[in-house]
Formats: C-alpha cells, sequence, structure tokens
C-alpha cells in the first residue's frame, strides 16, 4: 500500500462525545472516532472537527504508544493526559505553535486525541483577523497549529474541561460521518500505526507528510 492513501473506510454513528464515554474507550482509535466529527467551540467560534490523531500512553499501560508524549511516564508537562478524560492538552510545537488535544481513558491512565483540522461554522470575521483574509477560510484550521491559532489558545488553556458549559473551550456532539484512516503525520516512531482519522469530503483536511526521521519501509 501507497503512503498516504485510505486504509479503511466506514460509515459510522458518533457515540455521545461525554466524560463517560471517552473515559470507557476500548482503544485510542475508539477516542478519535468519538471526537471526529464534533463541535468545538471556543468563545463565539464553533467548528467542525474534521481530523484528529489519537495517540496512546505510557509503555506500561493499555496503550503504549512511542510516539506519544506521555510514553515514559507522567511529567509536568504532560500531567493533564494522565487526568481524567475530557481536559485540553495543550503543547508548544516548534516553539510557536499551539496544538490542542483531549485526553481520554479512566483517570491515571494516559491518552490524547490531536485535533489536526476543523471547519469554521460561526465565528469567521473573528478568525479572518487572527488568520490570513487572503487564503481561503478552508485552510484557516487546517493543521493542529493553524487550528490552535483560530482560537487563540494559549497554555493557560491547558487543563480545561472541554465538557464544563462554563469553561471558554468546550466539545458537543457531531454528527454521523464517513471516515477513513491512516498513518499519522510528522512522527519519527511508530508512524504506520493508523490512528489518523478524517472525513474525506472535508477541504480542511491536512495533507499527509511523513517525518524524514521515521524509518524507510523495505
Amino acid at each position: 500500500m501507497r503512503l498516504g492513501r485510505p486504509m479503511s473506510q466506514r460509515r459510522g454513528h458518533n457515540r455521545r462525545v461525554s466524560i463517560e464515554t471517552l473515559e470507557n474507550v476500548k482503544s485510542p482509535l475508539e477516542a478519535g472516532l468519538t471526537i471526529l466529527g464534533s463541535t468545538l467551540i471556543v468563545d463565539d467560534i464553533s467548528l467542525r472537527i474534521v481530523e484528529v490523531e489519537a495517540y496512546g500512553g505510557e509503555k506500561d499501560g493499555p496503550w503504549p504508544d512511542p510516539a506519544a508524549h506521555s510514553y515514559r511516564g507522567q511529567t509536568p508537562r504532560n500531567s493533564v493526559m494522565f487526568g481524567r478524560a475530557g481536559r485540553l492538552y495543550v503543547y508548544r510545537s516548534y516553539g510557536m505553535h499551539f496544538c490542542m488535544n483531549i485526553s481520554y481513558g479512566p483517570d491515571g491512565v494516559a491518552g490524547g486525541v490531536l485535533l489536526r483540522a476543523a471547519e469554521i461554522e460561526a465565528g469567521h470575521d473573528v478568525v479572518s483577523a487572527r488568520r490570513s483574509p487572503d487564503r481561503p477560510s478552508h485552510q484557516w484550521a487546517r493543521g493542529p497549529g493553524n487550528l490552535g491559532a483560530s482560537v487563540a489558545i494559549t497554555l493557560a488553556d491547558n487543563g480545561a474541561d472541554v465538557f464544563n458549559p462554563a469553561s471558554r473551550v468546550r466539545l458537543e456532539l457531531g454528527e454521523s460521518k464517513e471516515w477513513v484512516s491512516g498513518p499519522r503525520v510528522g512522527v519519527s516512531t511508530a508512524a504506520e500505526v493508523p490512528w489518523r482519522l478524517w472525513i474525506p469530503d472535508s477541504r480542511a483536511v491536512s495533507a499527509y507528510r511523513r517525518s524524514p526521521r521515521a524509518p524507510v519501509i523495505s
């Protein structure tokens, strides 16, 4: 199979996105599918999540994943991933981009779903002022760094409860959707794991880019 091509495509229905569903998922893939297609609300901006990337946890946990920030254990930086499901884990990428993850799994077990891309549904004027107004709107939140910039996420949002109605960042149930899975983007280890999930008819989905540090498949 050529890298970057869909590994599977199915029709499915969202499970109800809640703390309970994310606490009780059976795999990182299930966590990603639960969040894919959901609505992210940040202040007055509403976005449909059209691409995610699931990550497991520590090497001694139920979903060992050497590509996860939590693989080597809990640190002050990744502690949100080890907490209760439905918390926002924010990290800085390349020293300038802020990326968002949603934690899942039982309290004390690490897991996170990276929000990779979204379609703007409300708040276009606000996002336009933050992004390049001469670029098409479907590119504003394409890629995890662009998504974070579109909603002005910072490290101050780390740990936010996305199911708390009073939170600045909230997650709501999405619609039924088709989905496609494939290898993850930009990771140098476990690059073949098909936990990148996306909605195939969305123009906001980012392009697949394999890390040059990932081992070559013979």
